[in-house]
């Protein structure tokens, strides 16, 4: 895989490039009424009614924040504001990148065009885009797409955009769920996981492992 030139290098950004803590601020918004003991577990019921929310049609990402904190307050028993949901989603704004990512992004943007795939909204991205220390060439929102990952349309959307094959590029993600698994059933045999700690290794989606974005540049022989 270390000869492989993409054309492009397309990515996952929140979790993968930039710090994804919406359990960070699930915690300092809930604190209050959630025992320390059982904050992992209400976070982790939160992440998975994310998830369960990007499945269907395409709603502003607000509302698939508020949503998901709203079923799991409930199914905890926990008391529910819209404070609390504009309190999470405006921490979003706040997030920088893991700290290898600077330096080895833009080692590979030297070489090759660098390509977002996100769910996000086109005003919550542009907080985060300068803070990645490299150029992005191309930037996709599930807004712009009209799909969340791991739906297959964004997926789609991006490469028809490009004007290149499945085979055309390589896909860099932390996540199985939401990029890895789509991307291996579209076809995109080039795939990098960053070892983030999120998920377990699944070697039946065939990928290259790195531990951090600072190991990308040896994946395309730089």
């Amino acid at each position: 895989m270390a000869l492989f030139k993409p054309k492009f290098i397309t990515f996952d950004c929140y979790g993968t490039l930039i710090r994804f803590d919406m359990a960070g601020a699930a915690e300092r918004c809930f604190s209050d009424r959630v025992d320390p003991e059982a904050m992992h577990a209400f976070t982790t019921d939160f992440a998975s009614y994310r998830l369960d929310e990007v499945l269907g049609a395409w709603k502003p990402y607000y509302d698939v924040v508020s949503n998901a904190i709203q079923r799991t307050c409930k199914k905890w028993g926990v008391k529910w504001d819209k404070a609390d949901s504009d309190f999470i989603y405006t921490d979003c704004a706040s997030w920088g990148p893991h700290p290898d990512v600077p330096a080895g992004l833009a080692k590979v943007a030297k070489e090759f065009p660098l390509v977002l795939l996100t769910n996000s909204m086109k005003d919550l991205i542009p907080h985060h885009i300068p803070r990645l220390g490299a150029p992005i060439h191309m930037t996709i929102t599930a807004e712009e797409a009209g799909a969340y990952k791991p739906q297959m349309k964004g997926f789609e959307y991006m490469l028809d955009k490009l004007g290149c094959g499945p085979e055309e590029i390589l896909h860099v993600s932390s996540s199985f769920r939401y990029d890895l698994m789509t991307a291996y059933d579209l076809g995109i045999k080039n795939k990098v996981w960053v070892n983030r700690g999120h998920e377990p290794a699944n070697p039946y989606y065939q990928y290259t492992e790195i531990k951090d974005i600072g190991g990308l540049p040896g994946v395309v022989g730089l």
